[in-house]
């Protein structure tokens, strides 16, 4: 017997599960990880677990109870209890619950069937598996007695090889002695020319060290020539200025006694031109006729003085 998958679901898909108190119905939710939910929330969980406890309680108070009203309490209690699961039992015989039951059921059926054709097809796989796994062993075999064989061989290689070795070791041996006596030789040999180089070393560097002081007195010397050399700069320099002044000085001095000379020269033309001027006047007259209207008595010279008899 088979029924239509609830709308919205794939055929051949799971049915969804319902909440586990009877006369619920809701869905689970759907949930990532954890364990399997069995109801859709707390509150039907709750009333399941109530349920459960009211069912295992005592049905009523012992028969000798001394109070009848507490009985008659007790088997209300039950009788509503009882209703309850008698309502929830009823809700569980719907019709949509039975179809999704009946939904649920079949998709387990065929869930079963694809596990069976997946078995099946598992056991084929392994069975190809064993055969292969059986071949692959008898090459595994064949390929261990190849090694066997080449392992037999290759023993034989190493015991010739293990002679050559001992051989190649006796002759090593000799040739090490004569390479560390060869050796030995060269140390000692290295070792003067080591000794030679560490004098020559040292001969150099005291070399060095007195080049390096005559090269600091050949700076000195020269710092000191620079030195002496600007002194002696500054000083023709300084003796260069006061001569160059005292030069000045004598030339102006000179300049100023040339103009005075040559003033004084002047002075002296201008006298002797005035005295010459006074003989040519006094020569004129001395030379000249007595003028007939004259007194008897000479002209005066050009100075204004009467010449003398």
């Amino acid at each position: 017997m088979t029924s239509n998958p609830p709308a919205g679901q794939q055929p051949g898909a799971p049915a969804p599960a319902v909440c586990k108190r009877p006369g619920c119905g809701n869905i689970l939710p759907a949930q990532d990880r954890g364990r399997t939910r069995q109801f859709c929330g707390d509150e039907c969980a709750r009333r399941y677990h109530n349920d459960a406890r009211a069912l295992v309680a005592p049905a009523a108070a012992p028969a000798d109870s001394p109070d009848p009203l507490a009985a008659l309490d007790a088997v209300i209690r039950q009788a509503a209890v009882l209703t309850r699961a008698a309502l929830d039992q009823a809700a569980s015989l719907d019709p949509a619950r039975v179809r999704a039951q009946i939904a649920e059921a079949e998709a387990a059926r065929r869930r079963a069937e694809a596990a069976a054709v997946t078995a099946e097809a598992r056991a084929a796989e392994a069975a190809a598996e064993t055969q292969a796994l059986a071949e692959a062993l008898d090459a595994t075999r064949e390929d261990a007695r190849a090694a066997r064989a080449e392992a037999a061989t290759a023993r034989q290689q190493a015991q010739a090889a293990a002679a050559a070795l001992e051989q190649a070791r006796h002759e090593a041996a000799g040739q090490i002695a004569t390479a560390q006596a060869a050796a030995a030789g060269q140390v000692r040999a290295a070792q003067a020319e080591a000794a030679r180089c560490a004098r020559e070393r040292d001969d150099a560097a005291e070399t060095a060290r007195r080049a390096d002081a005559e090269i600091a007195r050949a700076r000195q010397a020269e710092t000191d020539a620079r030195a002496e050399t600007d002194r002696v700069r500054a000083d023709a320099a300084r003796e260069r200025d006061t001569l160059r002044e005292q030069h000045q000085a004598q030339l102006d001095a000179i300049t100023a006694l040339t103009a005075a000379e040559r003033a004084r020269a002047e002075r002296a033309e201008q006298l002797l031109e005035a005295e010459r001027a006074d003989r040519r006047h006094l020569t004129t007259a001395l030379t000249a006729p007595p003028s007939p209207a004259g007194n008897g008595k000479l002209p005066r010279a050009a100075g204004g003085k009467a010449d003398q008899p």
